[in-house]
């Protein structure tokens, strides 16, 4: 059965995002966050393709992500450590835990665990042990592939950054860790002595542009795209949606699409958004609903029920459009997509 919504999917446009960012990286190896199923757009696929371009390192939030992995043979960290549930898991798999506190490192050496990550607080003060545990002693005769941290503000110019890029490489030493790690995508951009030994970047992998100088580099990977479920004619001084928030200054072609917020196509669209055919821009008019959506198609006089039409999602813009985050963007799509990759 065919879907009246879906998504078509850019892999070369994903591939060549990794691979400028790859460039961007200079010596450092480039990862991929591929947490959040590839950030919404399907993780088996997006894997594929990151590794088909080069990609050998990769990033999960949770031990079910791990599971869902494509079994290829490639990198895999856990960013969120172990728990004592997913003791088991961490032991079995060939996935390593990034540890991110006292007791999971605790909980680690004492069920003999091998090769781990570690994640160092430098500033977020969200997951990681301190660096004054690091100098203290805590990871010691640990076997620690990668030392990372994360930037709190690495998509504006702050003082922070700098800062931590200082703190993480002062601890370079303390323990045995085979690398060092801090930039994300727009860590990247921030200069090559953010790169350190390794990069990971996730929003930029998949169309986003975090930081200006990645404007010109990232190309857009996800297109929606939807049917027109019936198309209508509102007279002048009628009104369209959910508390009649468009009212008609003419007589206006109307088409209805099969996309709402439920969809992950939120409110904040509401008169704000717009779609495309052929070219031409056609406004979205009043309030998103859950399930559709009505746009003005008075200049697009041959679009009938049964055609498709491209919802304008280019990340940057339609973030400035709706007051959402690039990142709220991508992984709030729903899975009614029929989510199409093309090569």
């Amino acid at each position: 059965m065919s879907a009246p919504l879906r998504l078509r999917l850019d892999g070369a446009a994903l591939a060549a995002n990794w691979q400028a960012l790859d460039r961007l990286s200079g010596s450092a190896a480039c990862g991929a966050a591929v947490k959040a199923d590839a950030y919404g757009l399907g993780v088996a696929q997006a894997v594929t393709m990151l590794a088909n371009a080069g990609c050998r390192e990769f990033f999960v939030a949770t031990w079910d992500e791990a599971a869902a992995f494509p079994p290829f043979g490639l990198s895999l960290s856990v960013l969120h450590g172990i728990r004592e549930a997913d003791l088991a898991a961490a032991l079995a798999g060939p996935a390593r835990p990034v540890l991110n506190t006292a007791a999971q490192v605790a909980r680690w050496r004492q069920a003999g665990g091998g090769m781990c990550d570690v994640m160092v607080d430098t500033g977020m003060n969200r997951l990681g042990v301190s660096a004054a545990e690091v100098r203290e002693g805590l990871l010691d005769g640990l076997g620690i592939d990668t030392l990372m941290s994360h930037l709190v503000s690495a998509d504006e110019d702050s003082p922070r950054n700098a800062g931590q890029r200082d703190a993480l490489a002062a601890i370079r030493d303390a323990t045995g860790a085979r690398r060092l790690s801090l930039a994300n995508s727009a860590g990247i951009a921030l200069g090559r002595d953010y790169a350190f030994d390794l990069t990971r970047p996730g929003l930029a992998l998949y169309g986003g542009v975090p930081r200006g100088e990645l404007a010109d580099i990232v190309r857009q990977v996800v297109f929606p795209e939807a049917e027109i479920l019936q198309r209508r004619r509102v007279a002048i001084g009628d009104t369209v949606g959910y508390n009649a928030t468009w009212t008609a200054t003419a007589d206006t072609e109307v088409a209805i699409l099969n996309i709402g917020y439920a969809d992950g196509y939120l409110r904040g669209f509401s008169g704000r958004g717009t779609v495309s055919v052929d070219g031409v821009l056609l406004p979205v008019l009043g309030r998103v609903s859950m399930d559709l959506i009505a746009v003005d198609v008075t200049f697009a006089p041959r679009l009938a029920e049964g055609d498709w039409v491209s919802i304008d999602y280019a990340l940057p813009a339609a973030a400035a459009s709706s007051g959402l985050s690039q990142y709220e963007l991508l992984t709030g799509l729903g899975s009614r997509f029929d989510r199409r990759w093309t090569a």
